[in-house]
């Protein structure tokens, strides 16, 4: 398979290629292909076609045309596809530095987290008008659920949901980028190492960036510690969006904390494999590979008011006292939206 064009990240081409708006079940950018016309059968000369005899007219059931809608619809989709994989063979599909595939994201990593998003844990979501059209931001969300299914069901949120149909760029950790398979996509799907400079490039640029600051500590806190926020760390993502002059953009998850119950951790079975915590559920690991089915919880995913920093001057980043009140801002804001969540919700399931 041919090598990909990279593309300079700071390069304007990809963004000017924007997908359009496309409707419900539409695949984005495929055209559909006309249908084949049957020509008419051409009349012999010199004889004329008999009269039809008159015959009593009955009435009879409205005659409706067939369903020419869904023969365009799946030839739409089958050229679509064919052209996706031209093009993946022959390499003419460009990646930025990152390694961030667009294609790829939407037309299948998208469609695969999909189902999972609109029918298993049916997300509702609240605020997305909150991210800019335009421009950079940094989304800053609480993390748990053992899994970081959260923060993939966030991107698809941001992705569907949008008016502006835009893409959001996660910050992740080390060890995504150590396991096999999972880097490749990571990459693929516009995720990159949860470091300042990373982060700071991409704002500039004009992307809007997730962040979890939370880290393994939200993600892998035990089932009875739901919905308390763990420690923000240092401020750093604070430091980042002052340099870079974005809006901070708070959102709460509610649901992701009841899909793996965390009731133990097998510390030394996490030590031997290398990994920051060993889950221990009611179903696994005693059911197999069954107890790793998440359960179909509820979710909620609501943005909150952007907070501005482009008012601060660039040395602003370096005071620590601004670091720590915008921090506890931000994280204050979360905890909040997450408590009012929780009142709100009937039911996790429901």
């Amino acid at each position: 398979m041919a090598d990909a064009k990279v593309i300079p990240f700071d390069d304007d081409r990809s963004r000017a290629r924007r997908r359009p708006a496309r409707a419900d079940g539409e695949t984005a950018a495929v055209r559909a292909l006309p249908g084949p016309q049957e020509p008419e059968p051409p009349a012999s000369p010199g004889v004329e076609e008999p009269a039809a005899p008159d015959a009593p007219v009955t009435a009879g059931p409205p005659v409706t045309a067939g369903p020419p809608v869904a023969r365009g619809d799946w030839e739409r989709r089958l050229a679509g596809g064919l052209a996706f994989l031209r093009r993946r063979i022959t390499g003419e599909y460009e990646v930025d530095e990152f390694g961030y595939d667009e294609e790829l994201t939407d037309q299948v990593l998208m469609s695969l987290l999909r189902p999972l998003y609109e029918k298993y844990f049916r997300v509702e979501v609240k605020g997305v008008e909150n991210i800019p059209d335009k421009g950079g931001a940094l989304i800053v969300a609480n993390h748990s659920g053992t899994l970081p299914l959260d923060g993939l069901m966030m991107q698809v949120a941001v992705h569907d949901h949008h008016p502006a149909g835009r893409h959001l760029r996660l910050l992740a950790a080390d060890l995504v980028f150590v396991l096999p398979v999972v880097n490749e996509l990571a990459r693929k799907a516009g995720h990159t190492l949860a470091c300042a400079e990373d982060a700071e490039r991409l704002l500039r640029s004009g992307e809007i960036v997730g962040v979890m600051p939370e880290g393994f500590k939200g993600i892998g806190k035990p089932f009875g510690e739901r919905y308390k926020l763990q420690r923000f760390g240092r401020g750093g993502f604070v430091s980042t969006a002052l340099r870079a002059g974005v809006p901070i953009v708070p959102c709460s998850i509610v649901g992701a904390e009841e899909i793996y119950p965390m009731v133990g951790n097998a510390r030394t079975l996490a030590r031997i494999l290398g990994l920051p915590y060993f889950p221990l559920t009611p179903t696994f690991p005693w059911l197999g590979p069954l107890g790793a089915l998440p359960l179909p919880t509820k979710w909620t995913i609501q943005f909150g008011e952007p907070i501005p920093t482009d008012s601060y001057a660039p040395e602003a980043a370096e005071d620590p006292m601004l670091m720590f009140n915008l921090t506890d801002q931000v994280r204050e804001q979360i905890q909040h939206t997450l408590y009012k969540l929780l009142v709100q919700r009937r039911s996790v399931f429901f």
